[in-house]
């Protein structure tokens, strides 16, 4: 399954870091790439440092309209799956979500334009409270991929956890594949 993102607005100031963890939890969950309508070369510049350190090629694209992304991912074949708190049951859509090859998930800020509603595939609601979009998007990748993203192996890491019941257990490799 192929899993990019698309970042709708940002609130100013304080969605700086907020943007930034919709970007980390797309790539440790295994999308991509995320699109970007607010343009911020700090966020490319934290994700590059990670992906330099972990691995894995997560790529960031600044985008000036996001109608213009949907759309054409909708030609090449991707499935929209828009996050909400309005949409279709996540416990309900998972199922047919799991099934689809090409994904783009959508991810708003704030209030997001009426017409990301029609054009999407699904309206997924995770949760019927407010709720961080941070939140939204990891219970989506975690139950679309039912835990497979965490087997992933990020090609050229130079760090690796390896998992342990106590303490910290490092992989650290001084030279990438």
């Amino acid at each position: 399954m192929k899993i990019e993102v698309v970042r709708i607005g940002q609130r100013l100031l304080r969605d700086d870091r907020v943007t930034t963890h919709v970007a980390l939890v797309a790539r440790g969950f295994g999308a991509e790439r995320i699109y970007m309508t607010e343009i911020n070369p700090e966020i490319k510049e934290t994700v590059g440092k990670i992906n330099n350190v972990w691995g894995g090629n997560f790529e960031i694209e600044f985008i000036e309209k996001w109608k213009t992304v949907v759309k054409k991912k909708k030609e090449e074949g991707f499935k929209i799956v828009h996050l909400s708190m309005y949409g279709e049951a996540i416990s309900v859509a998972q199922e047919k979500i799991r099934d689809e090859e090409n994904l783009l998930v959508v991810v708003g800020a704030e209030k997001v334009p009426r017409e990301i509603y029609e054009l999407a595939d699904y309206n997924v609601g995770v949760g019927s409270q407010p709720h961080s979009e941070i939140s939204a998007l990891a219970v989506l990748l975690d139950r679309i991929q039912e835990g497979d993203q965490f087997e992933k192996e990020f090609p050229n890491a130079r760090r690796k956890i390896i998992p342990t019941k106590n303490g910290k257990n490092v992989q650290v490799r001084e030279t990438r594949d």
